[in-house]
């Protein structure tokens, strides 16, 4: 059966697609992370060099100031991608189930004869470990 073979095709596309987009919001929250860091770092910098910490004094630096909104915004932005993060991995446990599910179809249909490929159980555990941790990660 062709279009069953193309529907496990098409739903393993789909996962992959769909941890690609994990793993590219990881990476952006990673980043924005280490620059929020930087951010810090230099603020403290300047406001040892200049020697006033308090944001509304007249000689406060004002590449601090940058620097704070700019932080700010990175921090909005982290939060903002936690939360499509929750989605997309909720969307990629979604995807695996779908291919769990056609190969289940296939399985019991007995087209296992014709070197379709498996979705391997220890692969769809190992997926949702992962989306267990990160959820734990990002609670944190």
């Amino acid at each position: 059966m062709k279009s069953r073979e193309n529907m496990v095709e098409l739903r393993r596309f789909d996962v992959d697609e769909k941890q690609q987009k994990v793993a590219d919001i990881e990476a952006m929250i990673q980043d924005f992370s280490q620059m929020v860091v930087d951010l810090d770092r230099q603020i403290d910098v300047e406001q040892e060099r200049a020697g006033v910490t308090d944001v509304n004094h007249y000689s406060y630096p004002t590449f601090a100031k940058a620097a704070i909104q700019r932080r700010d915004n990175l921090r909005a932005s982290i939060e903002d991608l936690g939360v499509k993060l929750e989605a997309a991995q909720e969307d990629l446990t979604d995807a695996f189930e779908d291919l769990k599910k056609v190969d289940l179809m296939n399985e019991r249909d007995g087209d296992r004869n014709h070197g379709e490929v498996k979705v391997d159980d220890g692969e769809a555990d190992q997926v949702g470990q992962m989306t267990l941790m990160r959820a734990v990660a990002d609670s944190q």
